[in-house]
């Protein structure tokens, strides 16, 4: 049996707004609309939907309909669900109606995507039970897979979620780390008891995400028939074929126009043709065999960039500040005791947040400017501490009062 395990992260941050110095102490609606800049998140959420969200749940829908054997995992961020209740509400019931089905799964992580574990386990684990609860509610499951904050994963982590009693944990399958070992296979991470570990087949997933309109690849255009040829190659170094991207692939960062969407049709319903081919989920694929081998990455290995590394994120000296000054608040936010302020100190500790303000300008310095929503990363990190004002100032009345 030969299996592909289909696995999309679902995020849109909550963005902060052209947050003026003159702002701070006078009005704190850091995310609100009004302005209406590039930065406008019902905007840009409602402009996703239209390109990607609702065409490529529908196509999953159908393809779930069409095939038994179809089977999709799926996470899903706190923020991206609070914007699709507001904006978009069909989004969630689609997808409530494909784990009804029994044909997707919802994998944990942390409500506000963000760098908690780097930064404060107490807030990490906060974060990723607040996620577990609201995906609960929504879904009626609670996550038994887990993948931390874009792809970043590590030995300790690994420990944790092993202590969490997760079935499995997700990390990319770089060669650097892995040596001669194949993604193809389930592992052990080093250390731990139960767990097991999902790595991404990058190349193939990549082949899709990144390289499928790229005119200049040797190997475009990509056909259902030559991308299935490559999969039936590297299932000689292994029977499972981990395809791990962002939802956004399918209409956001690959247009309509460039036929991605009639690709993944074909392509799903070609590999369900030959006998003995399937797709599963995470929880599915970390069953399928037992471990092929104990794998250790003591050093945190992400899926961003082609360092594979926090650089994208912690680089510089602007996106250090940010994150270290955000978290230090943190004990004297929750002290307020003020669910509006926690609520949105939260939402500063959103990854995207240090992304707009890194400073990468060689092979990843284009895929950072077409991601961020400010006009360049010294404007991000301006409005960014200026939030961060405004919330101490919102501490400091807090106390305040209580004195």
């Amino acid at each position: 049996m030969r299996a592909i395990c289909l696995y999309l992260h679902i995020h849109q941050p909550i963005r902060y707004r052209q947050y003026s110095i003159f702002d701070v102490g006078n009005v704190s609606n850091y995310f609100t609309d009004e302005y209406n800049g590039r930065q406008s998140n019902e905007r840009i959420f409602k402009k996703v939907t239209e390109k990607s969200y609702r065409p490529m749940l529908a196509l999953l829908e159908e393809n779930a309909k069409r095939h038994n054997d179809f089977k999709v995992s799926l996470s899903i961020t706190g923020t991206w669900i609070e914007q699709a209740a507001k904006w978009a509400p069909d989004l969630l019931a689609s997808i409530k109606r494909l784990v009804n089905r029994g044909q997707a799964e919802i994998v944990g992580e942390t409500y506000y995507h963000s760098l908690a574990f780097f930064y404060n386990k107490e807030e990490f684990e906060t974060q990723v039970n607040k996620h577990a609860d609201l995906i609960e509610k929504l879904f009626g499951t609670r996550p038994k897979v887990f993948r931390n904050t874009e792809l970043a994963y590590n030995d300790e982590l690994a420990h944790w979620a092993d202590r969490r009693g997760y079935n499995a944990i997700l990390a990319e399958g770089w060669e650097k780390v892995l040596g001669w070992h194949s993604p193809n296979y389930v592992y052990k991470p080093a250390g731990c008891n139960n767990i097991r570990l999902l790595l991404k087949n990058y190349r193939l997933s990549d082949d899709i995400a990144f390289r499928f309109s790229d005119r200049k690849w040797t190997e475009w255009p990509l056909t259902v028939s030559k991308y299935q040829e490559w999969i039936n190659l590297e299932c000689l170094r292994g029977n499972l074929i981990n395809l791990f991207m962002d939802f956004e692939t399918f209409g956001e960062h690959q247009w309509a126009d460039t036929g991605i969407f009639d690709f993944m049709n074909k392509f799903i319903a070609s590999w369900l043709s030959e006998y003995e081919n399937k797709f599963v989920t995470v929880s599915e694929a970390a069953e399928l065999m037992e471990p092929a081998d104990e794998i250790s990455m003591p050093d945190t290995v992400t899926w961003a960039d082609t360092e594979r590394d926090l650089s994208a994120w912690l680089s510089n000296s602007l996106q250090k500040s940010a994150m270290e000054t955000v978290y230090s608040m943190r004990n004297d936010v929750l002290a307020t005791d003020d669910p509006n302020l926690i609520s949105d100190w939260r939402k500063m500790t959103t990854s995207d947040h240090p992304y707009s303000m890194c400073t990468k300008y060689w092979n990843d310095g284009d895929v950072h400017a077409y991601f961020s929503a400010y006009a360049s990363p010294y404007e991000s990190f301006m409005y960014f501490s200026n939030v961060l004002r405004d919330i101490e100032y919102r501490i400091k009345k807090a106390k305040d009062l209580k004195a």
